[in-house]
């Protein structure tokens, strides 16, 4: 089966991070192309990009600096379908990209995605007080996902706050 590719190339400013990819994402073969996933727009609300990026367009994030992946490579209809080997197989092959790639920050899509990498429980939107991988931020925010009850006001103000 043919993965979803990564986005990703060395001390990039912004490696984000997501659960796995969606079935939708998986059969286009690009990142958050779901058309309810609110990526794209996030990204230029909040001043990321100076446009709003199709989702065939992913690759063209690196030329802002920036990296997509996933903590899981298998695609499923949402991430309550992966196991708890998938996140162990997973995190051990993100920790691999983000030594070998250095981002300057790692920032996690999802509470969940973060909780997953690194066991913690109680985490909170933004910049985290202690970091992973020494030398590399990390960012925890919202799922872009059309299943996440924010609005995207609110997403934005988090996701604007990776630029400071």
């Amino acid at each position: 089966m043919e993965m979803l590719p990564d986005h990703l190339a060395h001390e990039m400013n912004i490696l984000f991070i997501g659960f796995n990819p969606g079935l939708q994402s998986e059969k286009e073969g690009h990142h958050y192309a779901n058309p309810t996933n609110r990526f794209y727009t996030v990204l230029k609300e909040a001043g990321l990009t100076d446009r709003k990026l199709k989702p065939e367009e992913d690759h063209m994030l690196l030329q802002y600096g920036y990296g997509l992946t996933n903590i899981v490579d298998r695609p499923t209809r949402g991430a309550a379908d992966l196991t708890g080997e998938d996140y162990a197989k997973g995190r051990e092959r993100l920790h691999k990209k983000i030594a070998m790639y250095r981002p300057k920050v790692n920032c996690f899509v999802g509470k969940g995605v973060y909780q997953r990498f690194s066991g913690m429980k109680k985490v909170d939107w933004g910049f985290q007080p202690v970091n992973q991988i020494k030398g590399v931020r990390d960012f925890v925010a919202p799922s872009t996902s059309g299943l996440v009850r924010m609005s995207l006001d609110e997403l934005t103000q988090i996701y604007s706050k990776l630029l400071k």
